[in-house]
């Protein structure tokens, strides 16, 4: 072969391969799984594709989403935190006495972030200070955190909310269309994203994801960035206590039970590897509104709510197993 036409058939080789790995890229099937939900739901229900149904949905997964995103980042890295649930429920705890002080809307999401920096930084701690799994501290401080909302409110609920705390969780924008939580979680995955993809820190969060150790000789600090990981966890958890909080009026022991499982099913089925040093923004992303309008469509059906959460249990499992049987079997095709 000349050396003139090699490079033609470099060309006419790598095209072809360019195009399959773009159709074989997870966000690309997501986009397919979120067009079949589309055609699937418009088909079973009349009233799924209206613009104010298709945006109030955005109000029973837009809190999940953005502890979704904190989430991912420690996956990534191969943490995890399994109490941001609770800490969502004594956040919540922390702003409803506050609010029976007396205490102003300003001061209530101060309270509420605060708290919730607070917890995220006592799980940093526990891991990186004393080198402990990040799933046993958040599996205990779960407990910790839900057991103090229980213990403080028992079977009672707080409902004192000032007005202007509530249009928070519970408000518009753009003409009634766009909630103000929704608009939340978008803007975060925005900047999420060009901080993953885009920038030093990003990098690193991969290197440790990839090889804690090699990231560690390379002058990567590791526990530093997963400390702060765990606090960022934190405050997005006590973020989505205030909007939480703000939508429903009310603070009861058992706010946002399962949302844990819930932000690790959308992260995993989104494309994070669970061993962590892979994944993207946008799949989590697509992830949340292919789970999201996959619930909503059902509910429009009448559903009952342990059947979704049965397909919910099934659809982690496939996603955790689904990536390590197809590179089995490609290897043995291989």
């Amino acid at each position: 072969m000349s050396a003139a036409s090699e490079p033609r058939y470099a060309v006419a080789d790598r095209a072809p391969w360019r195009l399959s790995e773009l159709l074989l890229r997870w966000e690309t099937i997501l986009v397919g799984l979120l067009i079949v939900v589309f055609a699937v739901n418009i088909r079973l229900s009349p009233y799924f594709l209206d613009a104010y149904n298709l945006s109030d949905a955005t109000f029973n997964f837009s809190e999940t989403a953005i502890l979704a995103l904190g989430m991912a980042l420690l996956i990534i890295v191969r943490d995890i935190d399994l109490s941001i649930a609770a800490t969502i429920a004594v956040a919540s705890l922390a702003m409803g006495e506050a609010a029976q002080a007396g205490a102003p809307t300003p001061l209530l999401i101060v309270i509420g972030l605060g708290v919730g920096i607070v917890c995220g930084a006592f799980n940093g701690l526990l891991v990186t200070r004393f080198a402990l799994p990040s799933i046993v501290v958040t599996i205990g401080t779960m407990s910790l955190y839900r057991g103090i909302a229980q213990v403080v409110l028992g079977d009672q609920a707080l409902t004192t909310y000032p007005a202007s705390f509530q249009a928070i969780g519970q408000g518009y924008l753009w003409h009634g269309l766009f909630p103000i939580s929704f608009g939340v979680f978008l803007a975060l995955a925005l900047g999420f994203a060009i901080v993953l993809h885009r920038t030093t820190i990003g990098r690193r969060i991969f290197a440790i994801g990839a090889n804690p150790t090699a990231a560690l000789f390379s002058g990567v600090n590791v526990d530093g960035i997963r400390f702060w990981l765990f606090v960022l966890s934190g405050l997005l958890a006590g973020l989505a206590a205030v909007l939480l909080t703000g939508r429903i009026g009310s603070t009861r022991p058992n706010i946002a039970l399962g949302f844990e499982l819930q932000a690790v099913t959308m992260v995993v089925f989104g494309g994070v590897a669970i061993s962590g040093g892979a994944g993207t923004i946008l799949g989590v992303v697509l992830a949340v509104f292919t789970l999201g309008y996959t619930t909503f469509g059902l509910s429009l059906i009448n559903v009952p709510g342990i059947v979704i959460s049965i397909l919910n249990g099934a659809l982690l499992i496939v996603s955790i197993a689904g990536p390590t049987l197809v590179k089995r079997l490609m290897g043995r095709k291989a």
